[in-house]
């Protein structure tokens, strides 16, 4: 992706008691840690919905049902040094196979090959390991799912 290009990207909240399932990244140049509830790129031509819904079969091998958008946030930010801006689309929803939730890693494979897990966690966990939710504005989202009653 070119550096001054807005990125379309849908993501999804899927939640799992008071956690959610986020990908854990880090950048070397702060040499912080964060995470982002899970989801990719937004084709040219393809609704966030359908998007979110490749990636999910792309990534997890693993269907979804009862999506919900949330709410987009656009975000601009600096990762590995370089500013990124993001247009996010960001979903609530369930997975068909209910085994994913009994999972506590989950191994994940980008479409060029690439590897990575996710896990679930709750935002305690997240703020206790000093991890950075991403993007900005998802935390009160969730907690709005949740009736603010944490998660």
């Amino acid at each position: 992706m070119k550096s001054d290009m807005i990125r379309p990207i849908a993501i999804c909240l899927f939640r799992n008691g008071d956690r959610i399932l986020v990908l854990i990244g880090h950048d070397n140049v702060k040499g912080d840690d964060f995470c982002r509830p899970l989801g990719g790129g937004i084709n040219f031509g393809e609704t966030s919905r359908d998007a979110l819904v490749r990636e999910m079969r792309e990534e997890l091998g693993s269907e979804v049902e009862g999506l919900h958008l949330v709410d987009v946030i656009e975000s601009i930010f600096t990762h590995n040094g370089q500013m990124g801006h993001e247009i996010t689309f960001v979903y609530d929803a369930r997975f068909c196979d209910r085994g994913m939730y009994e999972k506590e890693i989950i191994e994940c494979r980008e479409d060029n090959g690439a590897r990575f897990t996710a896990k679930w966690l709750s935002l305690d966990e997240i703020h206790t390991r000093q991890i950075q939710l991403v993007p900005d504005g998802v935390e009160k989202l969730l907690l709005a799912l949740n009736g603010c009653a944490g998660l």
